[in-house]
């Protein structure tokens, strides 16, 4: 194995051979989890008009304190006849368009209301529980910036702003593969030495979770030609993930027959723990990842180094990790040569994320990892990080 890449190196060189996938419509009830290729404007000024904030009276502020008759009661989506008329007030839903004329609205709890006048005891300030046009965004002004991707929050925004669709990239199609002649499926009864194969459930959830269609392949054993039939077939896709098989014994055999099919070895080796022996090549415009077998080393690479690669295929503006501050609950000594990721639990203390890294490290123990919701960057080093020590950590979602 040749040197070891940093981290960031690593990802550099896979984003380098990201090719954006092609750019389709799609209506925004459908846009859930797309990412924006185009930035989305908005049709009309949010509000669209002067509107009431709470159920109450639309009035002159001038004309406060004092007694006015009501003229008229408006609702939600029907204005008032008529423009309001000083010395008089018109009572209003919230979300009702403020008449012209009116340039505040009282709730309905601070007047006395006689049915055809209202008794107001104290002064009304210009502008009080009035939303005013375009307050929130004018026509014409960006909703949602290009790259960003569709939430719950972003979809209603759109919605609100008059768009019916949007541009996004098709969603890429991404095959799983897990190798040994070890596996086994869930459910199956276990022979000596075989093992339940976990990995390409584990890695199905992460890249359905990334925006990707998935395709589960059939595990192979440790044979050439079910590895070529196998990779031949997960070549298809936009994303070809497999698991096992790219480290240097005989039984290894991803990257080997990888190169009998074409595919160009981008890298091999990452000066990160766990996952040392990830692998990453293309062909044409595919991008293929193996991931270390165990199921933790698997975990962890898909989200340093699949996901940005997802994320990017589809034109997230920012692809890459995003870790957060916390702090440490308990001491932890680095690794000395190699980047690690070390799962914890989280917790808030005192306004702050702090984080209990939890017991069996190891990176077959996928069941530890289990109870683990965060995976906290120790950069390599000599010297130990004490307790409170500021980290930067990653949500395991």
């Amino acid at each position: 194995m040749a040197a070891l890449l940093a981290l960031d190196e690593a990802q550099r060189r896979i984003l380098d051979r990201v090719v954006r996938l092609p750019v389709e419509q799609i209506v925004l009830g459908e846009a859930a989890g797309r990412i924006l290729i185009e930035p989305a404007t908005a049709r009309v000024d949010l509000p669209p008009f002067d509107a009431s904030a709470m159920d109450g009276f639309a009035l002159r502020s001038e004309d406060t304190p004092g007694r006015l008759p009501v003229a008229e009661r408006i609702a939600a989506g029907r204005p008032a006849s008529r423009g309001l008329r000083a010395g008089e007030a018109m009572g209003i839903a919230t979300g009702a368009a403020v008449p012209a004329g009116a340039d505040a609205v009282i709730p309905l709890e601070y007047v006395v209301d006689h049915g055809n006048n209202i008794e107001i005891g104290e002064d009304v300030q210009g502008g009080a529980n009035v939303r005013p046009q375009g307050g929130d965004l004018r026509a014409g002004e960006v909703v949602v910036p290009a790259g960003a991707r569709l939430g719950p929050a972003q979809l209603g925004a759109l919605a609100a702003a008059g768009i019916a669709d949007i541009s996004s990239t098709a969603r890429p199609r991404a095959a799983v593969l897990s190798t040994g002649s070890e596996l086994r499926r869930p459910g199956e009864e276990l022979e000596p030495g075989q093992i339940y194969e976990a990995n390409s459930v584990l890695l199905a959830a992460q890249l359905e979770s990334a925006g990707a269609v998935v395709e589960r392949l059939d595990a192979v054993a440790d044979d050439e030609e079910a590895h070529r039939a196998a990779l031949e077939r997960g070549l298809e896709a936009d994303v070809l993930v497999t698991s096992g098989g790219v480290s240097v014994g005989p039984h290894d055999l991803v990257r080997s027959v990888g190169a009998e099919l074409g595919i160009e070895e981008v890298l091999w080796g990452v000066a990160v723990k766990p996952g040392k022996p990830l692998w990453f090549g293309v062909r044409g415009q595919t991008l293929i990842f193996g991931l270390p077998g165990n199921p933790v080393s698997s975990l962890v690479c898909f989200e340093l180094f699949v996901r940005p690669a997802v994320l990017s295929l589809q034109g997230a503006s920012e692809p890459l990790p995003r870790f957060q501050p916390g702090r440490l609950a308990r001491s932890l000594r680095p690794n000395t040569v190699r980047t690690e990721l070390v799962r914890a639990r989280s917790r808030v203390a005192a306004g702050e994320v702090e984080l209990e890294v939890v017991t069996g490290q190891e990176s077959h123990m996928i069941a530890r990892a289990a109870g683990a919701d965060a995976l906290v960057l120790v950069p390599a080093g000599e010297e130990e990080l004490v307790a409170g020590a500021r980290v930067s950590f990653l949500w395991l979602a």
